[in-house]
């Protein structure tokens, strides 16, 4: 059974008793804005015949977002929900805060050994034996009324939550790792309580590497710029300066403001009008860009090490049943060569279960 929410105190009456545990979910757009906008908000109330009565709560509604507030932040109530980074981002900025505890089911079946970045829908069959639909994955969220269709899809993406915390926690208990995914999620919730510009968006970008290092400097400059105009114009970076022309800038860039600007009208997705800001961004030497690492040793890096560090990590997830992936990315490893510091990524657990293998190689002991 699902319940349309469309009254903050509708919503409160549903939490006069607080329950132990909530299946959680949204729906949101993020088309044509930097943050995501909360479209939908679905939870999934236990009850006592086993099955799941799923609040479907419109946060559209003035108040609603405020109501929902004080829910996610009930550290009595544990949030059951599935890969949910991009949620927990939703909800900070629509709520002011972040969903706590949390339980990711879909990190919960990678340390059960399941696999790696399973969806929803298969790790609902794969758990519980229910097929669901898959019909209303480019839905637009925002209208009103929203479809019968889309709110039963919307039902289904919590309503089976309960269930497969039930049999993964079971998993990890046998194996010891709860405390395994209780790390992992604290880090994910950190990392959307303290989500910000990234330091050096020019090491995500493949052309920066073909940059030599003034030019590198001048393009996280420009990202940088791009970045603090996007989140406060809740605009897609790519709308305010693509990576293109973003490099090109960076690589030849104009003599004079007359230049760029001419350079701007001659670009098909150039913002032209943003000609001033991106002058003085592109002019204004930053504080730290000395510090800047140069994206281009990514071209001269030591892949004989590396393949041993991976090589290593590979036979150790084989040991503990972990998929691919889990215990370490080649970016994460990159990191740790390059810096000889283990990164947070790498922190905890990880650290413990790969250290005594990968030290010696880090000596060069190998």
């Amino acid at each position: 059974m699902h319940v349309w929410i469309s009254d903050p105190t509708a919503l409160h009456g549903h939490f006069a008793h607080v329950p132990a545990r909530i299946g959680l979910d949204t729906e949101f757009i993020r088309e044509r804005t930097y943050w995501p906008q909360l479209a939908l908000v679905q939870i999934a109330l236990d009850d006592a015949s086993g099955d799941a009565t799923v609040l479907l709560i419109d946060p559209l509604v003035p108040g609603m977002t405020a109501a929902l507030a004080p829910i996610l932040a009930n550290e009595a109530i544990l949030k059951v929900m599935h890969s949910p980074s991009e949620d927990l981002v939703a909800f900070k900025h629509a709520c002011g805060v972040v969903p706590k505890p949390m339980f990711d089911t879909q990190s919960a079946a990678a340390l059960a050994g399941i696999g790696a970045g399973v969806g929803y829908q298969k790790l609902v069959e794969q758990l519980t034996g229910t097929a669901l639909a898959k019909g209303e994955t480019r839905s637009d969220w925002l209208r009103r009324p929203l479809s019968p269709a889309q709110l039963d899809y919307a039902a289904d993406d919590v309503r089976h939550l309960g269930a497969m915390h039930d049999v993964l926690d079971g998993m990890l208990g046998q194996l010891n790792r709860r405390e395994w995914l209780a790390e992992d999620a604290a880090r994910t919730i950190s990392n959307a309580e303290n989500e910000g510009p990234e330091r050096w968006p020019h090491l995500s970008m493949r052309s920066a590497q073909f940059l030599d290092p003034e030019a590198q400097r001048r393009l996280v400059r420009l990202l940088r710029w791009r970045d603090a105009y996007a989140r406060d114009n809740d605009r897609p970076r790519g709308w305010i300066l693509d990576n293109e022309l973003a490099a090109q800038l960076a690589r030849t860039p104009p003599a004079s403001r007359d230049a760029l600007q001419a350079q701007l009208d001659a670009h098909p997705k150039a913002p032209r009008k943003l000609g001033d800001a991106i002058w003085r961004a592109l002019a204004t030497p930053l504080p730290d860009e000395a510090e800047a690492p140069d994206a281009s040793v990514g071209e001269t890096r030591d892949k004989q090490r590396l393949r041993k560090l991976q090589d290593a990590v590979s036979k150790r997830s084989e040991e503990l049943g972990l998929p691919d992936g889990v215990l370490a990315s080649r970016r994460w490893l990159q990191a740790l060569l390059d810096d000889g510091h283990w990164p947070a990524a790498l922190a905890g657990w990880r650290r413990e279960a790969l250290e005594p293998s990968l030290a010696p190689l880090l000596a060069g002991q190998d």
